[in-house]
């Protein structure tokens, strides 16, 4: 059924006439009646038995006690779309890795959401390996995460890099150490995330390279715990400075000499993905500015 078939069935019904609905709709009165033969043709049924007055038949009253509804959703869908395109309406799915979804994201989301309120917002936490496997499966629409291990079928644009730090105790004997060296975590008890955390691997692998190994470990799956097992003294973490900015009481916060940078956190999309809504593309454009700018300022 064409909608203005429709449309035109419910002008004549109220206005009493097809003369005066094609007067109203601005068409031929040829165009009017051509309309409502093809409304009545698409629904197999007659509506309308034309004389010296309209009368509707038993469909006709049917059609038209349940059209009202079917125009104002169309009406209600039509201007969603406009807002789609516009950037004023929609659904964004992201996935953000953490320490960003607790003590970034928020700040970011804040002042888009009330330059869109109709912007709806769904966010899904995990490592990069989760929301890599999320992407692929079309279960949100981008990333914020570490790089990933394959760039086959996405793409990644760096944004910041992620600063790491040794957090341990204020009695442990390396809270009074002048420099600290990946070398000195050797045979220390280490509190680490689960293997698939990105910051774990970091680590592991910089141990590894740098004569940090062996060390005994605690496996905690929440990056944002780590600081408190600190705090109760079950062992020292290396975490992300703004995770433990400022320390948790009786805790240092130390730098790592030959710990490399940090780990760069950035954009994950679909490489053949079409393009983002304009309101999408307005929040990957706050990410791209806020996001650079907020950590070249704080390093």
């Amino acid at each position: 059924m064409d909608i203005r078939n429709i449309k035109t069935f419910q002008t004549i019904i109220r206005l009493g006439s097809f003369q005066r609905a094609a007067e109203e709709l601005q068409y031929g009165q040829s165009t009017v009646t051509m309309h409502i033969q093809k409304l009545e043709s698409d629904l197999g049924v007659k509506l309308l038995e034309r004389g010296k007055k309209l009368t509707l038949t038993e469909a006709g009253r049917l059609f038209h006690q349940n059209a009202d509804l079917l125009l104002k959703d169309y009406d209600f869908l039509q201007a969603s779309m406009d807002e789609l395109v516009k950037g004023d309406a929609g659904i964004i799915r992201l996935g953000v890795m953490e320490p960003t979804a607790s003590y970034r994201l928020p700040q970011l989301l804040g002042p888009f959401l009330r330059q869109h309120p109709k912007v709806k917002i769904s966010i899904h936490i995990g490592n990069t390996t989760v929301l890599g496997q999320m992407l692929h499966e079309g279960s949100i629409d981008m990333a914020i995460c570490s790089t990933p291990n394959t760039g086959l079928d996405h793409s990644f644009e760096p944004f910041f890099m992620e600063r790491l730090a040794l957090l341990v105790p204020e009695t442990h004997a390396l809270a009074s150490k002048p420099s600290i060296r990946l070398r000195d975590l050797q045979n220390e008890h280490l509190l680490i995330t689960n293997s698939q955390c990105p910051y774990r691997q970091k680590l592991e692998n910089a141990l590894l390279e740098n004569g940090g190994s062996p060390y005994s470990g605690m496996e905690i799956g929440n990056m944002a715990a780590l600081k408190y097992y600190v705090q109760a003294d079950f062992g020292i973490a290396v975490v992300p400075v703004i995770s433990a900015t400022p320390c948790p009481q009786g805790t240092v916060l130390k730098a790592i000499d030959d710990l490399d940078s940090g780990l760069v956190t950035g954009l994950l999309r679909k490489m053949n993905a079409s393009t983002f809504s304009l309101a999408t593309e307005s929040l990957v454009e706050i990410f791209r500015k806020e996001l650079k700018s907020a950590v070249s300022s704080a390093s």
